[in-house]
Protein backbone atom coordinates (compact mmCIF):
# COMPACT_ATOMS: atom_id res chain seq x y z
CA UNK A 1 0.00 0.00 0.00
CA UNK A 2 1.48 3.58 -0.74
CA UNK A 3 1.89 5.77 2.54
CA UNK A 4 3.27 8.95 2.60
CA UNK A 5 6.43 8.92 4.49
CA UNK A 6 5.01 10.47 8.11
CA UNK A 7 2.42 7.48 7.60
CA UNK A 8 5.28 5.29 7.26
CA UNK A 9 7.02 6.32 10.41
CA UNK A 10 3.79 5.42 12.62
CA UNK A 11 3.47 2.22 11.04
CA UNK A 12 7.02 2.28 11.71
CA UNK A 13 6.03 2.69 15.50
CA UNK A 14 3.05 0.38 15.26
CA UNK A 15 5.51 -2.52 14.17
CA UNK A 16 7.73 -1.79 17.36
CA UNK A 17 4.82 -2.03 19.67
CA UNK A 18 5.43 1.89 20.66
CA UNK A 19 2.11 2.49 22.26
CA UNK A 20 3.37 6.38 23.97
CA UNK A 21 5.44 9.22 22.01
CA UNK A 22 6.27 12.69 23.38
CA UNK A 23 7.43 16.02 21.58
CA UNK A 24 6.24 18.97 20.42
CA UNK A 25 5.05 20.04 16.79
CA UNK A 26 6.78 22.49 14.69
CA UNK A 27 7.00 23.21 11.27
CA UNK A 28 9.22 20.64 9.97
CA UNK A 29 7.34 18.06 11.60
CA UNK A 30 3.93 19.15 10.33
CA UNK A 31 3.46 16.23 8.36
CA UNK A 32 4.36 13.74 11.24
CA UNK A 33 1.72 15.43 13.48
CA UNK A 34 -0.79 15.49 10.92
CA UNK A 35 -0.19 11.25 10.90
CA UNK A 36 -0.45 11.37 14.69
CA UNK A 37 -3.91 12.62 14.04
CA UNK A 38 -4.71 9.72 12.01
CA UNK A 39 -3.18 7.44 14.15
CA UNK A 40 -4.30 8.84 17.61
CA UNK A 41 -6.45 5.67 18.29
CA UNK A 42 -3.09 3.79 17.78
CA UNK A 43 -0.46 6.08 19.15
CA UNK A 44 -0.53 8.38 22.01
CA UNK A 45 0.94 11.79 21.59
CA UNK A 46 2.00 14.08 24.96
CA UNK A 47 2.79 17.12 23.99
CA UNK A 48 5.56 18.56 26.76
CA UNK A 49 5.93 22.32 27.23
CA UNK A 50 9.59 22.44 26.21
CA UNK A 51 11.38 19.52 23.80
CA UNK A 52 13.92 19.05 26.28
CA UNK A 53 11.06 17.58 28.67
CA UNK A 54 9.88 15.03 26.10
CA UNK A 55 12.96 13.86 26.05
CA UNK A 56 13.68 13.22 29.66
CA UNK A 57 9.83 11.60 30.20
CA UNK A 58 10.94 9.23 26.91
CA UNK A 59 13.96 8.42 29.01
CA UNK A 60 11.50 8.01 31.83
CA UNK A 61 9.03 5.56 30.18
CA UNK A 62 12.10 3.70 28.66
CA UNK A 63 13.97 3.47 32.41
CA UNK A 64 11.17 2.43 33.87
CA UNK A 65 9.61 -0.46 31.60
CA UNK A 66 12.69 -1.59 29.70
CA UNK A 67 10.92 -0.41 26.67
CA UNK A 68 12.46 1.87 24.00
CA UNK A 69 11.13 5.65 25.09
CA UNK A 70 10.16 7.60 22.06
CA UNK A 71 10.28 11.69 21.37
CA UNK A 72 9.56 13.98 18.30
CA UNK A 73 10.77 17.68 17.51
CA UNK A 74 10.72 19.89 14.59
CA UNK A 75 13.97 21.46 13.15
CA UNK A 76 16.14 24.02 14.21
CA UNK A 77 15.52 24.92 18.18
CA UNK A 78 13.40 21.93 18.71
CA UNK A 79 15.66 19.04 17.64
CA UNK A 80 18.99 21.22 19.87
CA UNK A 81 16.37 21.15 22.59
CA UNK A 82 16.61 17.57 22.62
CA UNK A 83 20.40 17.51 22.53
CA UNK A 84 20.73 17.60 26.78
CA UNK A 85 18.14 14.80 27.21
CA UNK A 86 19.79 12.38 24.69
CA UNK A 87 23.06 12.82 26.16
CA UNK A 88 21.18 12.08 29.39
CA UNK A 89 20.18 8.63 27.76
CA UNK A 90 23.78 8.13 26.17
CA UNK A 91 25.79 8.64 29.35
CA UNK A 92 23.05 5.81 31.20
CA UNK A 93 22.67 3.82 28.66
CA UNK A 94 18.82 3.91 27.85
CA UNK A 95 17.45 3.10 24.95
CA UNK A 96 15.73 6.18 22.99
CA UNK A 97 14.79 6.75 19.62
CA UNK A 98 14.45 10.96 18.98
CA UNK A 99 12.75 11.69 15.83
CA UNK A 100 13.65 15.02 14.15
CA UNK A 101 12.29 17.14 11.15
CA UNK A 102 14.73 18.87 9.49
CA UNK A 103 14.22 21.66 5.83
CA UNK A 104 13.23 20.13 2.79
CA UNK A 105 16.15 18.72 0.97
CA UNK A 106 17.03 21.25 -1.18
CA UNK A 107 17.18 24.18 1.50
CA UNK A 108 19.97 21.31 3.33
CA UNK A 109 23.15 23.27 3.82
CA UNK A 110 22.13 26.78 2.78
CA UNK A 111 21.51 28.16 6.49
CA UNK A 112 17.72 27.94 5.93
CA UNK A 113 15.18 29.08 8.69
CA UNK A 114 15.65 26.75 11.67
CA UNK A 115 18.10 24.59 9.63
CA UNK A 116 20.28 22.65 12.20
CA UNK A 117 22.66 19.54 11.36
CA UNK A 118 21.52 17.95 14.14
CA UNK A 119 23.27 14.35 13.02
CA UNK A 120 25.99 16.62 13.62
CA UNK A 121 25.43 17.83 16.80
CA UNK A 122 24.57 14.84 18.48
CA UNK A 123 27.17 12.67 16.87
CA UNK A 124 29.14 12.10 20.29
CA UNK A 125 25.85 11.79 22.31
CA UNK A 126 23.81 9.03 20.21
CA UNK A 127 24.78 5.29 19.59
CA UNK A 128 24.32 6.22 15.92
CA UNK A 129 22.07 8.83 14.01
CA UNK A 130 21.10 9.15 10.43
CA UNK A 131 19.42 11.59 8.47
CA UNK A 132 17.29 10.19 5.89
CA UNK A 133 17.69 11.36 2.35
CA UNK A 134 15.59 8.93 0.39
CA UNK A 135 12.29 7.71 1.32
CA UNK A 136 12.79 4.31 0.15
CA UNK A 137 14.81 4.00 2.79
CA UNK A 138 12.73 5.48 5.75
CA UNK A 139 11.55 2.14 7.32
CA UNK A 140 13.99 0.19 7.35
CA UNK A 141 16.26 3.26 9.27
CA UNK A 142 13.21 3.60 11.77
CA UNK A 143 13.60 -0.38 12.08
CA UNK A 144 17.40 -0.10 12.30
CA UNK A 145 16.90 2.57 14.65
CA UNK A 146 15.05 0.85 17.14
CA UNK A 147 17.53 -2.46 16.90
CA UNK A 148 20.18 -0.39 17.81
CA UNK A 149 18.83 1.48 20.53
CA UNK A 150 18.19 -1.77 22.37
CA UNK A 151 21.20 -4.43 20.96
CA UNK A 152 23.97 -4.57 22.76
CA UNK A 153 24.94 -1.58 25.42
CA UNK A 154 21.53 0.12 24.80
CA UNK A 155 21.62 4.03 24.06
CA UNK A 156 20.10 6.48 22.02
CA UNK A 157 19.50 6.53 18.34
CA UNK A 158 18.37 10.26 16.11
CA UNK A 159 16.81 9.79 13.04
CA UNK A 160 16.62 13.04 11.39
CA UNK A 161 13.87 13.07 8.28
CA UNK A 162 13.87 16.06 6.49
CA UNK A 163 10.00 17.61 5.71
CA UNK A 164 9.40 16.39 1.88
CA UNK A 165 10.66 12.94 2.75
CA UNK A 166 7.41 12.92 5.16
CA UNK A 167 5.49 14.35 2.56
CA UNK A 168 6.70 11.72 -0.36
CA UNK A 169 4.37 8.96 -1.39
CA UNK A 170 6.04 5.46 -0.97
CA UNK A 171 4.98 1.40 -1.13
CA UNK A 172 5.38 0.33 2.26
CA UNK A 173 5.29 -3.40 2.98
CA UNK A 174 5.19 -4.08 6.73
CA UNK A 175 8.53 -5.94 7.68
CA UNK A 176 6.40 -9.47 8.29
CA UNK A 177 6.45 -9.53 4.76
CA UNK A 178 9.36 -8.01 3.35
CA UNK A 179 11.93 -9.80 5.29
CA UNK A 180 13.23 -12.95 6.29
CA UNK A 181 12.70 -15.21 8.79
CA UNK A 182 15.66 -14.46 10.29
CA UNK A 183 15.30 -10.85 9.33
CA UNK A 184 11.91 -10.92 11.22
CA UNK A 185 12.68 -12.46 13.94
CA UNK A 186 15.80 -9.63 14.58
CA UNK A 187 13.00 -7.25 14.59
CA UNK A 188 10.80 -8.21 17.49
CA UNK A 189 11.19 -6.75 20.73
CA UNK A 190 12.60 -7.28 23.10
CA UNK A 191 15.98 -7.87 20.47
CA UNK A 192 17.17 -11.54 20.65
CA UNK A 193 20.77 -11.64 22.24
CA UNK A 194 23.75 -13.46 20.86
CA UNK A 195 24.99 -15.72 23.30
CA UNK A 196 27.78 -15.31 25.22
CA UNK A 197 30.78 -17.64 24.58
CA UNK A 198 33.19 -17.49 27.50
CA UNK A 199 36.54 -18.54 27.13
CA UNK A 200 36.70 -22.05 29.59
CA UNK A 201 39.98 -20.49 30.71
CA UNK A 202 38.50 -17.46 31.69
CA UNK A 203 35.48 -19.35 33.63
CA UNK A 204 37.86 -21.16 35.04
CA UNK A 205 39.96 -18.76 36.32
CA UNK A 206 36.58 -17.23 37.77
CA UNK A 207 35.08 -19.83 39.62
CA UNK A 208 38.73 -20.01 41.13
CA UNK A 209 38.57 -16.67 42.27
CA UNK A 210 35.62 -17.04 43.77
CA UNK A 211 36.26 -20.44 45.51
CA UNK A 212 39.11 -18.91 47.02
CA UNK A 213 37.97 -15.82 48.29
CA UNK A 214 36.92 -15.32 52.23
CA UNK A 215 36.06 -11.74 52.37
CA UNK A 216 33.92 -11.74 48.71
CA UNK A 217 32.34 -8.10 48.08
CA UNK A 218 29.91 -7.66 45.19
CA UNK A 219 29.09 -4.55 43.43
CA UNK A 220 26.26 -4.07 40.95
CA UNK A 221 26.04 -1.69 38.87
CA UNK A 222 23.23 -0.25 35.98
CA UNK A 223 24.15 -3.17 33.60
CA UNK A 224 22.21 -5.65 36.05
CA UNK A 225 18.87 -3.64 35.27
CA UNK A 226 19.41 -3.32 31.26
CA UNK A 227 20.28 -6.86 30.76
CA UNK A 228 17.38 -7.86 33.29
CA UNK A 229 19.78 -9.92 35.67
CA UNK A 230 18.70 -8.84 39.49
CA UNK A 231 17.08 -12.58 39.91
CA UNK A 232 20.69 -14.15 38.26
CA UNK A 233 22.36 -11.86 40.83
CA UNK A 234 20.19 -12.54 43.65
CA UNK A 235 21.64 -16.45 43.32
CA UNK A 236 25.07 -15.31 42.77
CA UNK A 237 24.92 -13.53 45.90
CA UNK A 238 23.64 -16.49 47.91
CA UNK A 239 25.78 -19.00 46.50
CA UNK A 240 28.55 -17.19 47.17
CA UNK A 241 27.04 -15.57 50.69
CA UNK A 242 28.61 -12.05 49.67
CA UNK A 243 27.43 -8.85 50.95
CA UNK A 244 26.18 -6.05 47.73
CA UNK A 245 26.75 -2.79 47.20
CA UNK A 246 24.63 -1.11 44.61
CA UNK A 247 25.49 1.78 42.21
CA UNK A 248 23.56 4.52 41.97
CA UNK A 249 22.10 3.26 38.64
CA UNK A 250 21.06 0.08 40.20
CA UNK A 251 18.60 0.64 43.19
CA UNK A 252 16.59 -1.56 43.24
CA UNK A 253 18.44 -4.43 41.36
CA UNK A 254 19.03 -6.03 44.66
CA UNK A 255 16.30 -5.76 47.58
CA UNK A 256 17.58 -3.43 50.16
CA UNK A 257 15.86 -5.57 52.78
CA UNK A 258 17.96 -7.90 52.57
CA UNK A 259 20.79 -8.45 55.03
CA UNK A 260 23.68 -8.73 53.01
CA UNK A 261 22.69 -5.05 51.37
CA UNK A 262 25.45 -2.68 52.51
CA UNK A 263 24.18 0.81 50.78
CA UNK A 264 26.26 2.67 47.87
CA UNK A 265 29.80 2.58 47.52
CA UNK A 266 31.46 5.62 46.66
CA UNK A 267 31.43 9.28 47.28
CA UNK A 268 27.88 9.25 49.25
CA UNK A 269 28.64 5.46 49.84
CA UNK A 270 28.31 4.08 53.47
CA UNK A 271 30.56 3.20 55.91
CA UNK A 272 30.04 -0.18 56.10
CA UNK A 273 30.84 -0.09 52.11
CA UNK A 274 34.23 1.37 52.63
CA UNK A 275 34.75 -0.79 55.34
CA UNK A 276 33.97 -3.82 53.14
CA UNK A 277 36.10 -2.79 50.21
CA UNK A 278 38.96 -1.91 52.10
CA UNK A 279 39.25 -5.41 54.07
CA UNK A 280 37.37 -7.60 50.95
CA UNK A 281 39.64 -10.27 49.37
CA UNK A 282 37.67 -9.75 46.08
CA UNK A 283 36.13 -7.21 44.17
CA UNK A 284 32.86 -8.76 41.77
CA UNK A 285 31.71 -6.05 39.32
CA UNK A 286 28.67 -6.75 37.49
CA UNK A 287 27.49 -4.25 35.09
CA UNK A 288 29.49 -0.79 35.86
CA UNK A 289 31.95 1.35 34.29
CA UNK A 290 33.70 2.29 37.79
CA UNK A 291 32.06 5.52 37.41
CA UNK A 292 34.90 8.21 38.91
CA UNK A 293 31.98 8.79 41.53
CA UNK A 294 32.24 5.52 43.06
CA UNK A 295 36.48 4.58 42.64
CA UNK A 296 36.84 8.03 43.63
CA UNK A 297 40.68 8.14 43.61
CA UNK A 298 41.49 4.99 41.21
CA UNK A 299 45.02 3.97 42.28
CA UNK A 300 44.08 3.37 45.48
CA UNK A 301 40.46 1.58 44.59
CA UNK A 302 40.99 -2.34 45.39
CA UNK A 303 44.38 -2.38 44.58
CA UNK A 304 44.78 -5.07 47.50
CA UNK A 305 42.64 -7.78 45.87
CA UNK A 306 41.72 -9.44 42.41
CA UNK A 307 39.11 -7.90 40.41
CA UNK A 308 36.78 -9.50 38.72
CA UNK A 309 34.75 -7.14 36.11
CA UNK A 310 31.37 -8.27 33.86
CA UNK A 311 30.29 -5.95 31.30
CA UNK A 312 28.62 -6.20 28.01
CA UNK A 313 30.77 -3.00 26.22
CA UNK A 314 34.64 -4.11 25.81
CA UNK A 315 35.77 -0.89 25.76
CA UNK A 316 34.71 -0.16 29.35
CA UNK A 317 37.17 -2.74 30.63
CA UNK A 318 40.44 -1.09 32.18
CA UNK A 319 39.46 2.28 31.07
CA UNK A 320 39.37 3.78 34.81
CA UNK A 321 40.87 1.24 36.82
CA UNK A 322 42.67 -1.87 35.68
CA UNK A 323 41.23 -5.40 36.93
CA UNK A 324 41.94 -9.02 37.29
CA UNK A 325 39.94 -10.80 34.67
CA UNK A 326 37.33 -9.40 32.05
CA UNK A 327 34.03 -11.44 31.53
CA UNK A 328 32.35 -9.52 28.53
CA UNK A 329 28.95 -10.15 27.73
CA UNK A 330 25.07 -9.53 28.73
CA UNK A 331 25.33 -9.73 32.00
CA UNK A 332 22.30 -11.66 32.89
CA UNK A 333 24.23 -15.10 30.66
CA UNK A 334 27.36 -14.81 32.64
CA UNK A 335 25.88 -14.77 35.68
CA UNK A 336 23.58 -17.70 34.69
CA UNK A 337 26.68 -19.46 33.39
CA UNK A 338 28.65 -19.27 36.64
CA UNK A 339 25.57 -19.86 39.26
CA UNK A 340 25.35 -23.10 37.37
CA UNK A 341 29.26 -23.93 38.17
CA UNK A 342 29.31 -22.23 41.37
CA UNK A 343 29.38 -24.08 44.68
CA UNK A 344 27.29 -22.82 48.25
CA UNK A 345 29.92 -20.92 50.13
CA UNK A 346 29.07 -20.11 53.52
CA UNK A 347 30.76 -16.65 54.77
CA UNK A 348 29.55 -16.45 57.98
CA UNK A 349 32.11 -14.47 59.65
CA UNK A 350 32.63 -12.12 56.55
CA UNK A 351 28.78 -11.41 57.22
CA UNK A 352 28.70 -11.01 60.87
CA UNK A 353 31.80 -8.41 60.14
CA UNK A 354 29.50 -6.71 57.52
CA UNK A 355 26.57 -6.60 60.31
CA UNK A 356 28.76 -5.14 63.10
CA UNK A 357 29.64 -2.29 60.80
CA UNK A 358 26.41 -1.92 59.57
CA UNK A 359 25.12 -1.10 63.34
CA UNK A 360 28.19 0.77 63.96
CA UNK A 361 28.11 3.16 61.07
CA UNK A 362 24.38 3.52 60.80
CA UNK A 363 22.92 5.58 57.98
CA UNK A 364 21.80 8.45 60.67
CA UNK A 365 21.04 12.39 59.37
CA UNK A 366 21.13 13.99 62.90
CA UNK A 367 18.86 17.26 63.37
CA UNK A 368 20.29 20.89 63.37
CA UNK A 369 17.02 21.82 65.64
CA UNK A 370 15.24 20.84 67.38
CA UNK A 371 12.17 21.28 64.84
CA UNK A 372 13.62 20.31 61.67
CA UNK A 373 12.12 18.06 59.10
CA UNK A 374 14.93 15.97 58.16
CA UNK A 375 15.41 14.12 54.65
CA UNK A 376 15.66 10.80 56.64
CA UNK A 377 12.29 11.69 58.50
CA UNK A 378 10.84 12.26 54.57
CA UNK A 379 11.82 9.41 53.22
CA UNK A 380 11.02 7.18 55.70
CA UNK A 381 7.63 8.20 55.93
CA UNK A 382 7.36 7.98 52.17
CA UNK A 383 8.47 4.38 52.96
CA UNK A 384 6.33 3.44 55.09
CA UNK A 385 2.87 5.18 53.05
CA UNK A 386 3.96 3.81 49.73
CA UNK A 387 5.35 -0.02 51.36
CA UNK A 388 8.35 0.27 49.89
CA UNK A 389 6.62 -0.05 46.41
CA UNK A 390 6.61 3.61 44.53
CA UNK A 391 9.01 4.57 41.44
CA UNK A 392 11.29 7.62 42.60
CA UNK A 393 12.26 10.11 39.98
CA UNK A 394 14.16 12.49 40.77
CA UNK A 395 16.81 15.87 39.67
CA UNK A 396 20.42 16.03 40.98
CA UNK A 397 21.52 17.26 43.73
CA UNK A 398 21.81 16.16 47.42
CA UNK A 399 17.80 15.13 47.59
CA UNK A 400 18.68 12.56 44.65
CA UNK A 401 21.48 11.49 46.96
CA UNK A 402 18.85 11.63 49.83
CA UNK A 403 16.41 9.48 48.30
CA UNK A 404 19.06 6.73 47.44
CA UNK A 405 20.26 6.65 50.87
CA UNK A 406 16.67 6.78 52.85
CA UNK A 407 14.14 5.08 50.59
CA UNK A 408 14.09 1.59 50.39
CA UNK A 409 13.99 0.24 47.00
CA UNK A 410 12.87 -3.16 46.70
CA UNK A 411 12.45 -4.40 42.79
CA UNK A 412 14.20 -2.85 39.60
CA UNK A 413 13.25 0.19 37.34
CA UNK A 414 11.94 1.32 40.81
CA UNK A 415 14.23 4.63 41.40
CA UNK A 416 15.12 6.56 37.66
CA UNK A 417 17.75 9.41 37.97
CA UNK A 418 20.48 10.97 35.87
CA UNK A 419 23.46 9.48 37.43
CA UNK A 420 26.24 9.55 34.35
CA UNK A 421 25.32 13.51 33.15
CA UNK A 422 23.41 14.93 36.35
CA UNK A 423 21.07 16.26 34.73
CA UNK A 424 19.12 19.42 36.46
CA UNK A 425 15.88 19.46 35.47
CA UNK A 426 15.06 15.95 34.48
CA UNK A 427 13.19 14.61 37.01
CA UNK A 428 9.63 15.53 36.11
CA UNK A 429 9.94 14.52 32.68
CA UNK A 430 11.05 11.25 33.77
CA UNK A 431 8.18 10.91 35.98
CA UNK A 432 5.67 11.86 34.03
CA UNK A 433 7.28 8.99 31.35
CA UNK A 434 7.07 6.31 34.39
CA UNK A 435 3.53 7.19 35.24
CA UNK A 436 2.57 6.47 31.78
CA UNK A 437 4.63 3.67 31.02
CA UNK A 438 2.95 2.16 35.15
CA UNK A 439 0.06 3.51 35.35
CA UNK A 440 -0.90 1.20 38.32
CA UNK A 441 2.18 2.68 40.28
CA UNK A 442 2.65 5.63 42.48
CA UNK A 443 5.22 7.86 41.33
CA UNK A 444 7.22 10.31 43.06
CA UNK A 445 9.47 12.75 41.82
CA UNK A 446 12.32 14.29 44.18
CA UNK A 447 13.17 17.39 43.33
CA UNK A 448 14.93 20.85 45.11
CA UNK A 449 14.28 24.10 44.37
CA UNK A 450 17.03 24.86 41.83
CA UNK A 451 15.78 21.66 39.46
CA UNK A 452 12.76 22.99 39.97
CA UNK A 453 13.10 25.83 38.81
CA UNK A 454 14.57 24.51 35.72
CA UNK A 455 11.54 21.74 34.88
CA UNK A 456 8.59 23.74 36.59
CA UNK A 457 6.57 24.23 33.09
CA UNK A 458 5.94 21.23 33.06
CA UNK A 459 3.17 20.86 35.43
CA UNK A 460 1.43 22.15 32.76
CA UNK A 461 1.16 19.00 30.80
CA UNK A 462 0.82 17.40 34.28
CA UNK A 463 -2.49 19.17 34.28
CA UNK A 464 -3.03 18.92 31.19
CA UNK A 465 -3.35 14.95 30.94
CA UNK A 466 -4.21 15.10 34.48
CA UNK A 467 -1.17 12.55 34.90
CA UNK A 468 -1.25 11.65 38.46
CA UNK A 469 2.56 11.90 40.51
CA UNK A 470 3.60 13.29 42.98
CA UNK A 471 5.63 16.43 42.38
CA UNK A 472 7.44 16.71 46.16
CA UNK A 473 9.80 19.30 46.25
CA UNK A 474 12.34 19.75 49.00
CA UNK A 475 12.90 23.47 49.26
CA UNK A 476 15.93 24.28 51.00
CA UNK A 477 16.35 27.91 49.24
CA UNK A 478 20.04 26.93 48.13
CA UNK A 479 21.77 25.01 45.70
CA UNK A 480 22.67 22.64 48.37
CA UNK A 481 24.85 20.14 47.08
CA UNK A 482 27.03 22.80 45.28
CA UNK A 483 26.54 24.33 48.45
CA UNK A 484 27.76 22.11 50.37
CA UNK A 485 31.25 21.74 48.44
CA UNK A 486 31.40 25.55 49.02
CA UNK A 487 31.76 24.71 53.16
CA UNK A 488 34.30 21.66 52.59
CA UNK A 489 36.70 23.86 50.18
CA UNK A 490 35.80 27.16 49.79
CA UNK A 491 35.69 28.31 53.23
CA UNK A 492 31.99 29.15 53.26
CA UNK A 493 32.12 31.71 50.54
CA UNK A 494 28.60 30.99 49.13
CA UNK A 495 28.69 32.58 45.83
CA UNK A 496 25.35 32.38 44.36
CA UNK A 497 24.38 28.99 45.89
CA UNK A 498 22.13 30.66 48.26
CA UNK A 499 19.29 31.26 45.91
CA UNK A 500 16.51 32.95 47.91
CA UNK A 501 14.36 33.11 45.30
CA UNK A 502 10.33 34.51 46.29
CA UNK A 503 8.04 31.40 44.71
CA UNK A 504 5.90 30.74 46.33
CA UNK A 505 5.07 26.90 45.38
CA UNK A 506 2.22 26.87 46.09
CA UNK A 507 0.29 29.40 44.58
CA UNK A 508 2.13 28.55 41.37
CA UNK A 509 1.14 24.92 41.25
CA UNK A 510 -2.50 25.90 41.60
CA UNK A 511 -1.50 28.74 38.97
CA UNK A 512 -0.70 25.78 36.41
CA UNK A 513 -3.94 24.12 37.85
CA UNK A 514 -2.24 21.14 39.81
CA UNK A 515 -3.65 20.79 43.69
CA UNK A 516 -0.58 21.68 46.27
CA UNK A 517 0.47 22.18 49.50
CA UNK A 518 2.90 22.88 52.06
CA UNK A 519 4.73 20.91 54.95
CA UNK A 520 6.04 23.28 56.92
CA UNK A 521 6.54 21.37 60.25
CA UNK A 522 7.46 17.53 61.46
CA UNK A 523 3.49 17.40 62.10
CA UNK A 524 2.95 18.42 58.64
CA UNK A 525 4.53 15.59 57.15
CA UNK A 526 2.46 12.65 57.51
CA UNK A 527 -0.75 13.74 56.92
CA UNK A 528 0.27 15.95 54.16
CA UNK A 529 1.30 12.96 52.24
CA UNK A 530 -1.15 10.61 52.97
CA UNK A 531 -4.03 13.76 51.52
CA UNK A 532 -1.34 13.74 48.39
CA UNK A 533 -0.92 10.00 47.83
CA UNK A 534 -5.17 9.90 48.51
CA UNK A 535 -6.06 12.29 45.30
CA UNK A 536 -6.00 10.54 41.79
CA UNK A 537 -4.27 13.77 40.26
CA UNK A 538 -1.24 15.49 39.78
CA UNK A 539 -0.13 17.04 43.00
CA UNK A 540 2.60 19.52 44.08
CA UNK A 541 4.30 19.17 47.95
CA UNK A 542 6.50 21.79 49.17
CA UNK A 543 8.80 20.77 51.85
CA UNK A 544 10.51 23.73 53.74
CA UNK A 545 14.25 22.10 54.99
CA UNK A 546 16.92 23.27 56.81
CA UNK A 547 19.85 24.69 54.62
CA UNK A 548 22.55 23.53 56.16
CA UNK A 549 21.54 19.58 55.67
CA UNK A 550 24.47 17.90 54.52
CA UNK A 551 24.81 14.49 51.66
CA UNK A 552 27.10 12.55 54.33
CA UNK A 553 28.97 10.15 54.27
CA UNK A 554 31.26 11.61 51.59
CA UNK A 555 34.22 11.28 50.05
CA UNK A 556 36.10 14.52 49.16
CA UNK A 557 37.58 14.56 45.93
CA UNK A 558 41.19 13.21 45.55
CA UNK A 559 40.55 11.39 48.45
CA UNK A 560 40.23 7.46 48.70
CA UNK A 561 36.52 5.29 48.69
CA UNK A 562 38.07 3.82 51.57
CA UNK A 563 38.07 6.74 53.77
CA UNK A 564 34.25 8.86 53.47
CA UNK A 565 34.01 11.72 56.24
CA UNK A 566 31.29 11.22 58.25
CA UNK A 567 30.81 14.59 59.53
CA UNK A 568 31.07 18.22 58.22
Amino acid sequence: MKLTGAQIIMECLLEQQVDTVFGYPGGAVLNIYDALYEYKDRIRHICTAHEQGASHAADGYARSSGRTGVCIATSGPGATNLVTGIATAYMDSIPMVAITGNVNLNLLGLDSFQEVDITGVTMPVTKHNFIVKKIEYLADTIRQAFRIAQEGRKGPVLVDVPKDITAQMYEFIPATQSLNEEQQAAMQLPISKKPVQLQASKLEYALELIANSKRPFIYAGGGVLAAEASAQLKKLVEKIDAPVACSLMCQGGFDQADDRYMGMLGMHGTKTSAQALKNCDLFLAVGTRFSDRIICNAKSFARHCPVIQIDIDPAEFNKNIDVTLKLCGDANEILSILNARLHQDDHAQWLAQIRQWKQEYPLVQKSIDSQDITPQMLFQTLNELTQSEAILTTDVGQHQMWAAQFYQFRHPRQFITSGGLGTMGFGLGAAMGAKLANPDKKVINITGDGSFHMNCNELSTLAKYQIPIVELVLDNSVLGMVRQWQKLFYEYRFSHTDQDKKTDFVKLGEAFGVKSFDIRSKDDVMPVLKQAFSLNEPVLVACHINRDFNVLPMVPAGASAEEPILEM
